[in-house]
């Protein structure tokens, strides 16, 4: 039979084979190691879209450079508050990633992540005060105690040298810096926690399309299958379905018909990136540098220039210079934002689309753009740069959540969110950024939802697991420095200066 997947029931199906699957699975093996799990991706490999190192930033989120998660207020104060919740979810993903190594449960960390410090840069007064602003919030806290500041372009220089030569002494600059950084090929992490499921005795289905799911009589899913290549048709029943399938998650939870999946819709975002594999340019820059987004952008256009690690190679990534296509997959169709449109969210959608003209404006001016005003975009980060040396390449797509809201009718909403039905017989993930770095907690999140009963008894794991589980690091400096420590040590990484012990 050419249809591979030989199982007709399973504890639980994981829809897509990303970074939300894979680490789900991860946990579930770990807190329950009898239940049984089926996987089915519509690829040929596991983590080819939004989790391919080349359809992301692989930026370890942590805040520490991205200026969208502490905005300035009207008043130009800075609330720290967003960001510290961030850096405290990545402290979650870094000890469950070390935990795995340290078991010897998958391999080499130098295969997914380095250390590359994360910087902030900014231009002009308004910016540079903001840009102090926000380093003044965060200084005091524990987890951005290590993070620098300057407006000297000597020193900014020596942190990354091609955003400072060739720029005009006199234009005022302003930079920080983290060295705790870190770069993350969330493609490898993927397959790297896919193979530890397959080893450990689930069944990984590649070329599978789950194309229906439906409410089983006596309680779970059916779930109704296709193999790409053959054709063939199949079926498997789940006590418990995870739809993590990227921008696919909205159209199987609207087939689910669930309750909690109604008034959802998506609102996709693509785009393109430079990349540069010079190695005489690559060996002089070794950061993330994160700058400000122009006005009307989304969250994820933010410009940034930064330093990649992928199959061992070194490489620099600019951009991304956003645009805008119906493909809800960087695989899939035209079709995917037409076919999602249902009763229950046409007039959050409508809504949508009359308060973001600015945002839909953006988009077709971005798609618009010419290489060349590319490549001007790009001096701004590194004035010497020549357009030569850099392709262009593009990115997985984003779907940004659409939902209702009480007086606009319907909000467009950045970030993630977990969908779980009442029962806890079905959960998904909608959304993005800052999503695969936060993966670890927001998995759990789905776990506490999903399964209540069982989600008490499996607290002393996951403190093992996760020893600042349960704990805010930020309030607990000694805890916050062992674990900063204990995990650069077993993912191979430089540890924060302010937090050597």
């Amino acid at each position: 039979m050419t249809f591979i997947s030989k199982t007709q029931h399973a504890d639980v199906v994981l829809i897509g084979g990303g970074i939300m699957s894979a680490t789900l699975g991860a946990f579930i093996k770990q807190l329950e190691p009898t239940w049984t799990i089926s996987m089915f991706e519509r690829l040929d490999e596991a983590g080819l879209e939004s989790s391919g190192p080349w359809n992301n930033a692989g930026t370890g989120h942590a805040a520490l450079c991205e200026l969208n998660y502490s905005p300035a207020a009207k008043d130009g104060s800075v609330d720290p508050t967003k960001a510290i919740h961030i850096n405290e979810q990545f402290q979650l993903s870094r000890q469950f990633w070390s935990h795995l190594v340290d078991s010897k449960v998958i391999g080499s960390p130098k295969g997914f992540i380095n250390t590359v410090p994360h910087m902030s840069f900014v231009i002009g007064d308004d910016h540079a005060n903001f840009l102090k602003t926000r380093y003044e919030a965060l200084k005091p806290n524990t987890l951005f105690r290590s993070m620098e500041y300057s407006e000297d372009q000597a020193q900014i220089a020596k942190w990354a040298p091609l955003i400072v030569k060739g720029r005009d002494p006199k234009q005022r600059v302003a930079a920080t810096r983290a060295a705790e950084g870190t770069d993350v090929d969330f493609g490898a992490l993927t397959r790297e926690l896919t193979g530890y499921l397959r080893s450990s005795g689930a069944e990984v289905n590649f070329g599978h399309d789950v194309t229906n799911i439906s409410r089983a009589s006596g309680g779970g899913w059916d779930l109704s299958i296709k193999h790409a290549k053959s054709g063939e048709h199949g079926k498997i029943h789940a006590k418990f379905v995870f739809v993590g399938a990227g921008g696919g998650a909205l159209h199987l939870l609207q087939a689910s018909g669930i309750p909690e999946s109604k008034g959802y819709g998506g609102f996709p975002v693509s785009g393109q990136f430079f990349r540069c594999n010079d190695s005489s340019i690559t060996s002089r820059h070794n950061a993330k540098v994160y700058g400000q987004a122009s006005v009307g952008a989304p969250p994820m256009s933010v410009p940034h220039l930064d330093t990649r690690y992928v199959n061992g190679q070194r490489s620099l990534l600019f951009g991304p210079y956003a645009g805008f296509s119906t493909n809800f997959l960087k695989s899939g169709s035209y079709l995917d934002l037409p076919l999602s449109i249902r009763p229950g969210n046409i007039i959050p959608m409508l809504a949508v689309a009359k308060d973001n003209m600015d945002l839909t404006a953006y988009l077709i001016k971005e798609v618009a753009k010419r290489h060349d005003a590319k490549v001007e975009a790009l001096r701004e980060y590194y004035p010497e740069a020549t357009g030569g040396d850099w392709e262009l390449i593009t990115a997985g797509q984003r779907v940004q959540i659409i939902k209702k809201h009480p007086q606009k009718g319907g909000i467009l909403q950045f970030g993630t969110e977990v969908i779980a039905s009442r029962d806890g017989s079905i959960g998904a993930l909608l959304g993005a950024s800052p999503g695969a770095s936060t993966a670890v907690p927001i998995m759990i999140e789905l776990l506490q939802k999903s399964f209540p009963k069982n989600f008490k008894g499996w607290q002393s794991k996951l403190k093992d697991m996760m020893p600042g589980y349960g704990v805010k690091l930020n309030d607990n400096p000694e805890l916050a420095a062992e674990l900063e420590a204990g995990t650069a040590r077993s993912l191979q990484l430089d540890s924060a200066p302010a937090l050597r012990s």
